[in-house]
């Protein structure tokens, strides 16, 4: 098995384990980044969409009233009978269907979608480069990616840090990276940057730190790691009554916009 399947094998069987728990959390389901990205991108009712790496489901339902169709797909199988029982039994929505999908080798013909959108997964994939190409195939000319992800740093110390500590929380984090990195990706898949913005999200860090599994002790290692980082890093995610029991940080995700041609 390659080190890319190593990975994706890992992140199917984690997300299999907490596939609930992401449909119920606070911060995918409610963020007020969602109404963001729906006023970014301004969808329209003709519109086919796709969302990739769907998780519990909650973009494919935030633009569902919004377009003419949305498939919402995901690499774990379990993740979508979580967001399918989410956005169908529960909201009652009839214009989202599912597909499983390996977010780098998408399963569907070229120039068929008006909208792609990734919300909070590429740091999870091997190859992000060919996911954007992925995108850019499957994507009508003039078609749109939004896209939403954790961002690093600039600073090299501080980005190797912020990765680490979300790789020691989830070993199914491959990498993040910083707007400078996605912006070439971008353009080397054909999609010009229409729009770009920094979005701070501040988690409560236990029940961050307890919705992928996380022991006592991993928890503990975490808490330590955090108070022992560089100044750079501390500075980047701004922990706050930290090694207490109502501890927070902030995670800064970005937000990108871009159209083929």
């Amino acid at each position: 098995m390659t080190d890319s399947q190593d990975s994706k094998a890992l992140s199917k069987a984690r997300y299999t384990r907490f596939a609930d728990g992401y449909v119920t959390s606070e911060t995918h389901a409610r963020g007020s980044d969602l109404d963001r990205l729906l006023a970014i991108v301004q969808p329209q009712s003709h519109w086919r969409a796709l969302d990739i790496a769907t998780g519990g489901g909650h973009t494919a339902l935030k633009f569902a009233p919004h377009v003419a169709h949305v498939i919402a797909s995901d690499l774990t199988p379990r993740m979508l009978e979580s967001a399918k029982r989410f956005i169908i039994k529960e909201r009652g929505v009839d214009n989202v269907s599912f597909e499983q999908a390996d977010a780098e080798n998408l399963p569907f013909e070229a120039d068929r979608f008006d909208l792609a959108t990734c919300r909070i997964a590429p740091h999870h994939f091997p190859d992000a480069q060919r996911f954007v190409g992925e995108c850019a195939r499957v994507l009508k000319p003039a078609g749109i990616l939004m896209l939403q992800d954790h961002l690093l740093p600039r600073d090299p110390e501080a980005a190797r840090f912020v990765d680490a500590f979300e790789r020691l929380r989830d070993p199914s984090h491959n990498r993040a990276f910083d707007e400078g990195e996605w912006r070439r990706m971008f353009a080397q898949a054909g999609f010009k940057v229409e729009h770009s913005e920094h979005y701070l999200k501040r988690h409560d860090f236990v029940p961050w730190a307890k919705r992928q599994g996380n022991d006592e002790a991993t928890i503990k290692r975490l808490i330590r790691m955090l108070r022992d980082a560089p100044p750079s890093a501390r500075d980047w995610m701004d922990p706050q009554d930290w090694g207490g029991a109502k501890a927070t940080f902030l995670n800064r995700h970005i937000l990108l916009r871009g159209r083929l041609g």
